[in-house]
């Protein structure tokens, strides 16, 4: 019984491989900041949620979003379409009102 205790070592990225300059994003709030005077000294600490290496670019993050899972759910569409036309009500008159 137990879990693995073998440590599996992590490896930390060198703070200064994130540049804002990498993220476009980010350089358009440093720049916004600047033209008020201001500055973000931790703005920095944020590239990384901008990596188009990690995540892509945010149209790939939007097509990402709403097709996954469009074709398992596209395959029940059909099935349940199939079934319902295979399976169905014997009969395709509803009789209301017919005298």
């Amino acid at each position: 019984m137990g879990g693995d205790h073998h440590h599996h070592e992590i490896k930390v990225p060198d703070y200064k491989s994130y540049r804002v300059e990498d993220a476009p994003e980010l350089l358009k709030v440093r720049e916004k900041l600047a033209a008020r005077g201001l500055s973000d000294p931790w703005l920095r600490n944020e590239v990384w949620r901008y990596d188009r290496r990690l995540w892509g670019t945010e149209g790939q993050r939007i097509m990402l979003t709403f097709s996954r899972g469009f074709k398992y759910g596209f395959a029940a569409f059909v099935v349940t379409i199939l079934g319902t036309k295979l399976l169905g009500s014997g009969s395709d008159h509803h009789d209301h009102g017919h005298h």
